[in-house]
């Protein structure tokens, strides 16, 4: 990219594909370099190396993260993060075949509305220390997240109080939900699908009285919904498609009022349905 000081100033959108740790002779130029920039992507090779150079991004509301790793698999989110006090939204992709480990993740502020993470080795305990009050979506695909089975990341309902969306996709080594998720009162939808080693929902599930969207499809090993879904009465969509391992539903399910679309299309092991289910008068063909 070949652009003087006036141009980077004034464009809307930033992309850096960088190789080892050469930037462009712009940056090295300017002391402390400044971007109006409200979209920053940028991509690093196995090569590239921290610390990252300070620069200053005070109009950026999305970034973009691509990088790979060597063996250390290991990627530090750049201290500029911390001062971008109008970022929304921050997507990182790892690029590399093993999931990495994200270190300088306390950098991120409170005005973030989404994040999402790819092929990233993380807890909900360590997101638990975080100060995320704005935050609306997360999305883990792809991620190492099994720490989030302890029992010590009750104060993840501190940590993101505003939290809509939970996105789960193809997290293989999770196990269950942790308990304190289902402590996360604006809740609506709950998505965790294509993880294999998924076998249960805590029975705290109830308490997300919220919930509009329920997404199991494709979790092999879930062995059962809990009964306390009957609180969930705003629940309109569940969707359990391809839950190989689930043999009967909660009779509780006919509290469920307000549901109108529920997917059990290759639950194999679902021969018996609650006689019950002909009370949910809203549910379509």
């Amino acid at each position: 990219m070949k652009c003087d000081e006036g141009e980077l100033e004034s464009r809307k959108r930033l992309i850096l594909d960088l190789t080892r740790n050469n930037f462009p002779d712009w940056w090295s130029k300017q002391k402390q370099p400044a971007f109006g920039a409200r979209l920053v992507s940028i991509s690093t090779d196995e090569t590239f190396s921290t610390p990252w150079p300070d620069f200053q991004l005070p109009e950026a509301e999305a970034l973009v993260l691509n990088f790979q790793t060597s063996q250390t698999k290991t990627y530090a989110l750049p201290d500029f993060i911390e001062k971008a006090d109008k970022l929304k939204a921050l997507i990182v992709t790892n690029y590399s075949f093993f999931p990495a480990k994200l270190r300088n993740f306390h950098v991120v502020g409170s005005s973030l509305r989404r994040i999402r993470l790819e092929r990233i080795m993380v807890s909900f305990q360590s997101m638990g220390k975080l100060r995320l009050h704005n935050l609306q979506k997360i999305s883990f695909f792809m991620c190492d997240i099994g720490q989030a089975s302890t029992s010590s990341d009750a104060k993840i309902s501190n940590a993101m109080p505003k939290l809509v969306e939970l996105n789960i996709d193809y997290c293989n080594d999770l196990v269950t939900l942790p308990n304190g998720i289902c402590e996360i009162k604006p809740l609506k939808k709950l998505s965790i699908t294509n993880c294999h080693n998924f076998s249960a929902l805590p029975e705290q599930l109830g308490q997300l009285t919220s919930l509009e969207v329920v997404r199991l499809n494709s979790c092999t090993s879930l062995l059962q919904l809990p009964s306390s879904i009957e609180t969930l009465q705003k629940l309109t969509l569940l969707n359990i498609s391809d839950c190989l391992s689930l043999s009967t539903l909660p009779n509780q399910i006919v509290q469920l009022v307000n549901l109108n679309r529920i997917n059990m299309r290759g639950c194999v092991r679902l021969s018996v349905l609650p006689r019950s289910i002909v009370r949910l008068r809203n549910l379509k063909k």
